[in-house]
């Protein structure tokens, strides 16, 4: 099958979207797909187009047997949320010669990787005119996010953008999101049931696992063998709400068995290395390179996910299946009923978001108790290799997108039939003329 992957991220990029999406497309063409992907230079999350890439010009290129073309957008130093909208706009306006490239190519599915929605026009206009089918994969809601976590702020815009999101959601085959909760969202914003699926992401259990020694990190970093270390790794950006971390360090700073490690980029580093100055437990790392995340995410006892209150489902922290796969233990920030608190609950400890309090004293407990990190963190490890595999994930939407073949096919079959059996009433027993009816049948 020729499948056309459409997103804004991808590899080299190391946390967030574009590592699942480099993921997916290297795991279908190992399975026999032919995969090409249109995406953007890598630039997430320090926001700043990797060295040996250029903003401003087309490349194409191969990685791990798939061809990709990198179309040339604008990244701001400082994303704010009208900054951000120019940014998504200048890749969808950017990559339109691409996606043009690509209609004598004619792939069978296209599928859009959301964020950004600012493509799926273009995107469905491809799948149209090729007679593809098109997917649209939801890793953050953008459009929701934007507006309730107060990147935009306009009442008047948040109607229109939403409505013009349910619009779009409408006239894709499938709409897929990487947790249930997600997933039925679309069904708020007007999907058939029928036509959306839970597609979440994976982590390889072999490559992320429990080391049977301490991490490197530690003598690199001079934490001593008895300190416990809570890890906070990935984005620093506004859906993390990482300063209610800062707080709970400010609150155990006298603890002096605890040290916090920050490790990453983003937008609200900054201010993240203003609310720590002067504490002594809190050490600061650059994001590391991908050979060396085993061994990064092995550095915690304690692995720590802060989040916003009001993010809650709209968008699913992908760093947490590398957690859950490395057999540590994990202190979330979630409301019950949520997706994260639905994955983290059983193998691991829930606070309620936006509490510095709860968190530092969910922290606390598991510093004090190593037996009760070690029950944990096997528990992570067991839910990991057992429900997060990316070939048991992968062949779920091969046989979904069969499926979207196969009942977009009938359907279409079904309307062609009945649009000659109205012809044929209507003509008063005259044959009518086929070649000219199967042009203007329906699509």
């Amino acid at each position: 099958m020729k499948i056309l992957i459409y997103g804004l991220n991808y590899a080299p990029e190391l946390t967030g979207t574009g590592k699942y999406t480099a993921e997916m497309a290297a795991l279908l063409a190992g399975r026999g797909h032919q995969v090409r992907v249109i995406c953007a230079p890598p630039y997430y999350p320090e926001w700043q187009v990797s060295a040996g890439y250029a903003s401003w010009r087309y490349r194409r290129e191969t990685r791990d047997g798939v061809t990709l073309w990198r179309a040339p957008l604008w990244v701001p130093s400082q994303p704010t949320g009208v900054k951000r909208m120019l940014h998504l706009a200048s890749f969808a306006a950017s990559s339109l010669p691409l996606l043009a490239r690509h209609v004598l190519w004619r792939p069978d599915a296209v599928m859009l990787i959301a964020p950004t929605l600012m493509c799926a026009p273009a995107a469905l206009a491809l799948a149209r005119v090729t007679r593809a089918r098109a997917w649209l994969h939801i890793q953050d809601y953008e459009v929701d996010a934007a507006f309730d976590l107060g990147l935009l702020k306009s009442s008047r815009a948040a109607r229109l953008a939403r409505w013009f999101e349910s619009v779009l959601l409408r006239r894709f085959d499938a709409v897929s999101s990487i947790t249930r909760q997600m997933s039925a969202r679309a069904t708020t914003k007007g999907v058939l049931p029928a036509r959306v699926l839970c597609l979440p992401n994976w982590v390889d259990a072999s490559s992320i696992y429990p080391l049977a020694r301490a991490s490197e990190y530690r003598q690199q970093l001079g934490i001593p063998d008895d300190r416990v270390v809570v890890l906070y790794s990935g984005n620093m950006g506004a859906k993390q709400g990482i300063e209610t971390l800062a707080d709970a360090a400010a609150l155990l700073v006298a603890r002096s068995d605890i040290t916090f490690v920050f490790c990453g980029n983003g937008p609200a580093k900054e201010s993240l290395l203003l609310r720590c100055a002067g504490l002594t437990n809190c050490i600061f790392i650059p994001l590391q390179p991908a050979e060396r995340l085993n061994e990064l995410l092995n550095l915690a006892d304690v692995h720590v996910l802060p989040q916003r209150a009001d993010a809650a489902d709209l968008v699913m922290p992908s760093k947490l299946t590398g957690m859950l796969a490395s057999g540590r233990a994990t202190v979330a920030m979630a409301h019950r009923g949520t997706a994260l608190h639905e994955a983290v609950a059983s193998r691991g400890v829930v606070v309620p978001p936006d509490s510095a309090r709860a968190l530092a004293t969910a922290i606390s407990v598991l510093a004090s108790d190593a037996g009760r990190r070690a029950a944990l963190g096997k528990a992570a490890r067991d839910y990991a290799e057992s429900a997060l595999s990316p070939e048991s994930i992968i062949q779920t939407f091969e046989e979904r997108l069969a499926a979207v073949f196969l009942q977009v096919g009938v359907t279409r079959v079904k309307t062609r039939a009945a649009y000659f059996d109205s012809r044929s009433s209507a003509g008063a027993g005259q044959m009518p003329n086929t070649a000219n009816a199967e042009e203007a049948a329906p699509d």
